[in-house]
């Protein structure tokens, strides 16, 4: 039977975490707190060296992610980006070659993550890795995706029309790429509410009780993010944004089950 979440809980978890071993012919030596901030150092430049090699191969690629990717929502909405800034498209084409490579490096990040808090779970939840990496990473994607396939049309949508006809409405290039790059990196970390409710259901913070009991007020807190989130005041993009929170709120409740029964 699972514990419930206690203060006990809580110190047990981080001496856990902080008591990582490793296996030296088949006994175990405890590892001290330096060597446990050189493993955290070791996963940290892992993780740099791989969103470099991203971001460096993403740049071979930025003209087509820049023209056919960053520029598609703008032609679609008919709107004209006005680049306002003696070096901002350099510019542009850095932050574009950041994202692509954060993009490309994110399953080695989290793998790195998950490689330094294995040592705080039990011996057959580290046996997960793959399957915790492959998730994650998915999730984002889908978030990623439904940011720019939904979020950022009905955002520019908006924009475009909102206002006086006789203004025109042209962006400057840099607070262009702001929204495009906000609502997708904001869209794929609100997708990764089911992988965040694995693993506080794994240790003991979350369980489908409390998740189901405070339901009704979920949904008041998804409807108030909807509202923050949505770019107008009217209530069908609102309610655009909702029903996804709300299905994922919902795939989190059936996550956190099946994490409990597993455990």
């Amino acid at each position: 039977m699972r514990r419930a979440f206690s203060p006990s809980l809580f110190l047990e978890i981080i001496m856990r975490l902080m008591s990582k071993k490793k296996e030296e012919d088949s006994s175990e030596k405890e590892m001290g707190f330096l060597e446990h901030l050189d493993e955290l150092r070791k996963a940290l430049v892992k993780s740099i060296y791989a969103l470099i090699a991203g971001t460096v191969i993403s740049f071979f690629f930025v003209d087509f992610f820049v023209d056919k990717i960053i520029m598609l929502p703008a032609r679609m909405s008919h709107i004209k980006i006005q680049n306002l800034r003696p070096f901002g498209q350099l510019i542009l084409y850095f932050q574009v070659a950041l994202i692509g490579g954060l993009i490309l490096s994110l399953p080695v990040i989290i793998y790195q993550v998950w490689n330094f808090v294995a040592p705080a779970l039990h011996q057959n939840e580290k046996t997960n890795v793959k399957k915790v990496v492959f998730f994650t990473t998915l999730c984002f994607l889908l978030g990623l995706l439904f940011g720019y396939l939904i979020m950022i049309p009905i955002t520019l949508k908006f924009a475009a029309s909102f206002g006086s006809t006789v203004i025109d409405n042209n962006f400057a290039l840099d607070e262009y790429v702001s929204i495009i790059i906000n609502i997708i990196i904001a869209a794929g970390l609100v997708f990764e509410l089911p992988v965040l409710s694995f693993f506080f259901t794994k240790i003991g913070i979350l369980t489908p009780k409390i998740m189901t009991k405070y339901w009704r007020h979920s949904i008041i807190v998804i409807m108030i993010l909807a509202a923050i989130l949505s770019p107008g005041t009217d209530p069908v993009s609102q309610v655009v944004l909702a029903v996804p929170l709300i299905l994922l709120y919902e795939i989190s409740i059936l996550v956190s089950k099946f994490s409990q029964r597993k455990s």
